[in-house]
């Protein structure tokens, strides 16, 4: 499991969740199982729940699984294949209402970025796929061939904060009508002709995380997962996200500390702040420089910790 995905920050993660051993969790994005593992050790009667809508991330949990049933331990497991956003949802279905902690390692994995198959890669040529469950009928091709110019334009600037949205926009759409658009390769090509000079590998990580974005329609899955997080949790309930760039922990920010996703006070009848959690740590928690040296992955990752007021 730990060539799938090297666990970002596991310690402080585990340190946010302030794990009780007879307590109920729920790491929202198994992976490799780095996190649920750790999780797991910390556990006597208690029980992990775990979701991923990755197909490949199954076989990890049926790997830890088998690890946990040769183990005697008395806490138990379950792994649910499904995107976070329907947290409450399988929660209800196997009959729990709350729990004592949220663990969210927002993101690609490791595996996905290193399978060019997959598509997440700048690296490595493959086709435009980018979907983290398989199953999902819209692909990166779908959003490249298929959307009209202003939602590229929306996408590419909205979601990749790429500033000639419109130009490399027209330049996709112009390619297209001779012929279609189906590897990242050709992608990259494409991209690379609009890209300022000297900034070739950002430009393209760019406009890929804009198209990824979009295929999985990450932004909506995590403004709905975290309106649930915060009715699912018990008082003093522990939610912790790990987030890799702006778009992700501007949300993540704003819900821990002003109780909604856009960032705004709201207050009630008496003037007290309408708040679901209370942060319990001010300023984001970043990877040490020893931890970036090993895995250069976690070099962008930021950590926010809220508490069930």
């Amino acid at each position: 499991m730990s060539q799938y995905h090297n666990p970002v920050m596991l310690q402080e993660c585990l340190d946010g969740l302030d794990i009780k051993p007879d307590g109920v969790y729920v790491d929202v994005t198994f992976g490799g199982g780095g996190h649920s593992k750790a999780i797991l050790d910390k556990l006597t009667t208690g029980h992990l729940i775990a979701f991923d809508q990755d197909k490949d991330a199954e076989q990890n949990a049926q790997k830890l699984q088998e690890e946990l049933d040769s183990s005697g331990s008395e806490c138990s497991f379950t792994f649910i294949e499904s995107n976070f956003r329907y947290l409450k949802k399988f929660l209800r279905l196997h009959g729990i209402t709350e729990v004592d902690g949220i663990l969210a390692d927002l993101g690609v994995s490791s595996h996905q970025f290193d399978e060019p198959s997959r598509g997440f890669t700048i690296r490595a040529e493959g086709v435009l796929d980018m979907r983290m469950d398989q199953a999902a009928a819209k692909s990166a091709r779908e959003v490249v061939n298929e959307y009209e110019e202003k939602d590229l334009i929306h996408i590419l600037s909205a979601y990749g904060e790429v500033r000639n949205a419109r130009t490399l926009a027209r330049e996709i759409v112009s390619f297209r009508m001779n012929q279609p658009i189906e590897t990242n390769e050709q992608l990259k090509a494409i991209a690379l002709k609009n890209a300022p000079k000297g900034r070739d590998l950002k430009y393209l990580a760019q406009v890929f995380q804009a198209i990824r974005i979009e295929v999985n329609e990450e932004m909506e899955a995590l403004r709905e997962f975290l309106i649930q997080a915060g009715e699912v949790l018990k008082a003093e309930g522990r939610l912790v996200v790990m987030s890799y760039h702006s778009l992700e922990d501007r949300p993540v920010k704003n819900f821990i500390n002003k109780g909604n996703i856009k960032g705004v006070d709201e207050k009630d009848f008496y003037g007290n702040p309408i708040r679901v959690l209370d942060p319990v740590n001010r300023k984001p928690i970043v990877p040490t420089a020893a931890e970036i040296e090993k895995n250069s992955r976690a070099r962008s990752a930021k950590l926010r910790i809220g508490k069930k007021r």
